[in-house]
């Protein structure tokens, strides 16, 4: 493994050379493609195992450094799962976290103002995620038109703000838009300065040619064209429902599941998400096919002192019918008196009520051993998290102690590399 720290070096050119032909050049998110035979995983995963503590699990994961790696579904693309690099949400992302094998896919669903379906992470990050605030007649329309930053008297900043909304515009406006990795600057003067603060760990490297914001209906035909699986998630609105007097919440919960039913996607193939419990009963009543494995987002225990009703209300969802539940990494893992990861009494009580598990997000922390100890993702592990390499105990606990079924990433050829070693299709 020793080389493997030489390949790191090359690590931010390998995949975007994995990006398809047909879609390098794409404007109009039309890209036509076929199910990957093959793939590729960089030498990330690689840099990752050299990089751990030396023991039983970086020798497992040593020993699999020669194995050819195959398509997983454990293996979730978080907005795509080409994140670190490519700005997410688009068909570069999606096609590098396919090439790494994610075997399932992620769209973000929300609706415009004439209440078309775009995959975007949230109702209202426009201004941060792609270049709408530099199109003056666009960034006339948003919710809040771009600020710039400004100082006062005594020196104190006042940062640059706006807030631009998918509602705010029409699909054909959002069609005009070009994607970038999520960030702004909020010292920002100018508009062209306000898409500038991408994070040092990640990159604008693959985020200059102009991707379009997707359509739900062509990130099907992609993902489908892939021959992959789908787990859409209805992002809960930034707007008063019901929008515009009639689109009521459950018309939105029900056009995305009606988008897939169109596409002819199998509901066995499509895993809907929401954070929202009264979406997942709406699927769970009105489409039942697709609502047994729809799956409840849960941050319900982020605020101090929430976390216990986190745990007690597992019993209410599980009584209720919902059979798989999402919280994020660091609700599910602990540390025990002898400084050892373990799963924490959320995972445990899911355990107990049969609920299966997903959860999220892995790579999206930046650096682990800069002192910041993985930041919110591995908040519960903060204290034996001090290296790069401490992604792979965290994987380890998650999927052979907790048992989760798939894991969201932003690069997901770390995930593949695990699921691979140790046989998880």
């Amino acid at each position: 493994m020793a080389t493997v720290q030489k390949l790191a070096l090359l690590y931010f050119g390998v995949i975007a050379a994995l990006a398809a032909p047909s879609d390098r050049n794409n404007k109009n998110n039309n890209a036509k493609v076929s199910s990957i035979k093959r793939i590729s995983l960089g030498p990330r995963p690689y840099w990752l195992v050299d990089q751990m503590d030396e023991g039983p699990l970086k020798q497992k994961l040593a020993a699999c450094s020669d194995k050819e790696p195959r398509r997983s579904d454990w293996s979730i693309g978080h907005r795509g799962g080409g994140t670190l690099q490519f700005p997410e949400h688009t068909n570069e992302s999606v096609i590098a976290g396919s090439r790494m094998g994610a075997g399932i896919q992620e769209c973000d669903v929300t609706f415009t103002k004439d209440k078309q379906l775009v995959c975007r992470h949230a109702q209202c990050d426009l201004h941060t995620t792609t270049n709408v605030v530099a199109i003056p007649e666009l960034n006339a329309k948003c919710t809040v038109p771009f600020r710039p930053a400004t100082s006062s008297s005594n020196g104190t900043v006042i940062i640059a703000t706006a807030k631009c909304c998918t509602s705010d515009f029409s699909l054909d406006e959002i069609k005009q838009l070009c994607a970038k990795m999520d960030a702004f600057n909020p010292r920002a003067t100018t508009p062209e300065e306000y898409l500038e603060g991408t994070a040092l760990w990640r990159t604008d490297l693959y985020a200059k040619a102009c991707s379009r914001v997707p359509t739900l209906k062509e990130h099907i035909a992609l993902v489908d064209g892939l021959g992959l699986k789908f787990t859409p998630e209805l992002k809960t609105p930034d707007v008063p429902m019901p929008y515009q007097g009639n689109y009521t919440q459950a018309h939105f919960a029900q056009q995305m599941i009606d988008e897939f039913k169109a596409a002819g996607i199998k509901p066995e193939r499509v895993w809907a998400q929401s954070f929202l419990y009264d979406d997942v009963l709406y699927w769970l009543e009105a489409e039942p096919k697709f609502g047994k494995q729809a799956v409840l987002l849960d941050e319900s225990g982020d605020e101090p002192g929430t976390f216990p009703t986190a745990v007690a209300s597992l019993k209410k969802y599980a009584a209720a019918g919902v059979k798989i539940v999402a919280p994020p990494l660091p609700y599910l893992v602990t540390v025990d008196n002898r400084g050892k990861i373990v799963p924490s009494a959320y995972a445990i009580e899911a355990k107990r009520l049969r609920l299966k598990i997903i959860t999220w997000s892995l790579e999206r922390s930046g650096w682990l051993g800069d002192g910041t100890a993985g930041g919110y993702y591995f908040a519960s592990i903060a204290n034996v998290t001090n290296g790069e390499g401490d992604v792979y105990n965290l994987l380890h606990v998650l999927a052979q102690d907790v048992g989760v079924i798939g894991v969201f990433s932003d690069w997901s050829a770390t995930v593949t590399y695990y699921a691979n070693c140790f046989g998880l299709k």
